[in-house]
């Protein structure tokens, strides 16, 4: 008999856990409506026991809030992540067509400049470069085959180059205006006096052989005086930025700033003519340094 009452009480225990966790979870999952529901009662009883579950009602509505936006949040760095690689391609792209636009414009430029200048030139892209102790040089991708030949003068829009001093059928190596072993003909145009333009070890370039009795001056442009082969007149060559006049000297000297940075150029232009032979033998060819 004792062992029956136990089994009861023991069964009564565990229905009445099951009400009391069935009653919690209804007062977490749908607390809106058991407060409806109390309330509709109009009893005290109703009233005192919707008071909690509308407690529990807004913590149920804060948690199903926060519960959205995190959902909402995950959404979004996804759509963020997305966007950056998009962006990130987005640039690249039009780092491209940056680079693009810019080559199209110096092609321009050069192709309107050749129609202005000489029918004699040929366009070439610069495909190497040397700017070591020995020779201030670049490399052109055209050639003997394409009719190129030593001491042929290479330009840009913009100014000189340098001069052709070595050839092979695809390509062509110039000597820069920057080297210590180039020499062009060079005329000041204010004062038309001539001089020959060397290149200096700091990569600029200098007029030397300037009259003394010259009123050259800073900022007075050097351009090609046309008397030898390889460059016709009036090419620019660079700006003096210095007057050296020492005493008891014969000539006077000036420092260049030249038009064209070497170290920029990606496309030139190269003169063919038939008097470029002459200007390495009449100002000196570059020798080969020791």
């Amino acid at each position: 008999m004792r062992m029956v009452n136990l089994r009861a009480s023991y069964n009564a225990k565990r229905l009445a856990l099951a009400l009391a966790v069935i009653l919690v979870l209804g007062f977490l999952l749908v607390p809106g409506q058991l407060q409806s529901i109390f309330q509709q009662m109009g009893s005290p009883v109703g009233w005192a026991l919707s008071w909690p579950l509308q407690a529990v009602a807004g913590i149920h509505d804060r948690i199903a809030d926060l519960w959205g936006r995190f959902v909402a949040l995950q959404g979004v760095e996804e759509e963020n992540r997305q966007l950056r690689r998009e962006l990130d391609l987005l640039k690249e792209q039009n780092g491209q067509l940056q680079e693009a636009s810019a080559a199209t414009e110096r092609l321009a430029s050069l192709l309107e400049f050749k129609k202005q200048a000489l029918p004699t030139l040929v366009a070439a892209q610069v495909i190497g470069r040397d700017t070591g102790n020995w020779y201030k040089t670049i490399i052109i991708n055209k050639g003997s085959s394409d009719g190129l030949q030593p001491d042929h003068g290479v330009i840009t829009p913009a100014g000189v180059v340098g001069r052709i001093v070595k050839t092979t059928p695809s390509t062509a190596v110039v000597l820069l205006v920057t080297d210590p072993n180039n020499a062009i003909a060079g005329l000041i145009q204010r004062t038309r006096d001539e001089g020959i333009v060397e290149g200096t070890t700091q990569g600029l370039a200098s007029l030397k052989y300037i009259p003394l009795l010259s009123s050259a001056r800073s900022g007075d442009r050097v351009v090609t005086s046309g008397l030898v082969g390889g460059f016709p007149r009036g090419l620019p060559i660079g700006t003096i930025t210095k007057i050296d006049k020492e005493e008891e000297a014969l000539f006077q000297s000036a420092e260049l700033s030249p038009e064209v940075d070497p170290n920029r150029v990606e496309e030139v232009l190269v003169i063919q003519s038939s008097a470029v032979s002459t200007e390495g033998a009449q100002i000196g060819a570059p020798k080969r340094k020791p």
